[in-house]
């Protein structure tokens, strides 16, 4: 006898064909986004290498989704870009319904839908059976796969990096790049006997270019322009 079944009841009977699955399981759905408690059913039915097709329409599946399926060995996804048809079914019986195998649907959307089991509708199983299989047939087998999103670079590709290493703006000794201190340690410890903001030097300390220079402008205007976003400068402007 077919049983007539509203929202709360084809969400309860739906984990229920889950759970009962031995053999054989087919999930036909346009739209995907399963529920905590199918996704742990489904889980273990594919710990136990059951046979599980799920068909669905939406091939835009979100990465969360994407991620779980791709994680599943036994479960065979395809792609029936007409479907619209929802229907659930196991080895004795099956859900014919309204409600996408989404879970707002479960949640939000008020649906209808009828059981039917083998045991005692065989006729009516069979022909719920093969027209399942027809659209199984029928689908694109597709294979959920994961890639990883590569990571954004520190600047954007139309900057260049800074480089790595500068040069003393008073005898162009190289030295490591920081215009905060712009000067070698021996130079450094000659301006330092002064400390002469204003003290003129000779060269850029970021290209090493002939330039004059200071403690409080150690760059040459280019470099200064090019790389203030990416560099910490003394706070008086290099203009």
């Amino acid at each position: 006898m077919v049983k007539f079944l509203n929202t709360t009841g084809v969400s309860y009977h739906l984990e229920q064909l889950l759970r009962n699955t031995r053999e054989k399981l087919i999930l036909i759905s346009p739209y995907l986004k399963v529920n905590d408690r199918v996704r742990q059913a489904l889980q273990e039915l594919d710990r136990f290498k059951y046979d599980i097709r799920l068909v669905f329409r939406d091939n835009q599946l979100n990465p969360s989704e994407q991620k779980w399926l791709s994680a599943l060995s036994n479960i065979r996804t395809s792609f029936c870009q007409n479907l619209h048809a929802k229907c659930y079914l196991n080895e004795t019986e099956a859900i014919i319904t309204s409600m996408n195998l989404y879970e707002s649907s479960q949640i939000n959307n008020y649906e209808m839908g009828v059981l039917v089991t083998k045991e005692q509708d065989p006729d009516l199983y069979k022909a719920i059976y093969e027209e399942a299989m027809i659209l199984v047939r029928d689908s694109t087998d597709v294979r959920i796969t994961v890639s990883e999103v590569p990571k954004k670079p520190m600047f954007s590709e139309n900057k260049t990096l800074p480089p790595v290493s500068g040069f003393c703006i008073r005898c162009h000794t190289e030295l490591k790049l920081n215009p905060m201190i712009p000067y070698c340690k021996d130079c450094y410890t000659l301006w330092k006997k002064k400390q002469d903001d204003t003290q003129e030097e000779r060269y850029c300390h970021i290209c090493g270019k002939a330039n004059p220079s200071s403690i409080n402008k150690p760059s040459c205007y280019e470099c200064y322009k090019s790389n203030k976003n990416k560099l910490e400068f003394p706070i008086v402007s290099n203009k």
